[in-house]
């Protein structure tokens, strides 16, 4: 089956995360917030980001807060996977 909108989702939510992922490095390197709440600040910053994408998309206000909802989510786990060094005794 088929799912147009899911695909939308996913395409603008891969395209929202670069941006979401440089905001929430903004705020992490501005304000120092307590690492257990980054995930948090990651999901409300994605679906800000998401509802005022308007200019730049046609999907609807509910499929663009989806999409900024789930770049928030993958933006934290993709800094964390790209940029944190993890050392020989933390890998499996």
């Amino acid at each position: 089956m088929d799912n147009q909108n899911l695909s939308d989702v996913l395409a603008f939510a891969s395209v929202l995360s670069i941006f979401v992922m440089s905001v929430v490095q903004l705020v992490k390197t501005t304000f120092n917030p307590p690492k257990r709440i980054i995930p948090l600040i990651g999901v409300v910053i994605g679906l800000f980001i998401g509802w005022a994408s308007f200019p730049f998309t046609d999907l609807d206000v509910p499929l663009r807060i989806w999409a900024g909802g789930l770049a928030g989510l993958s933006a934290t786990g993709l800094f964390e996977l790209a940029f944190n060094n993890r050392s020989d005794k933390n890998k499996k």
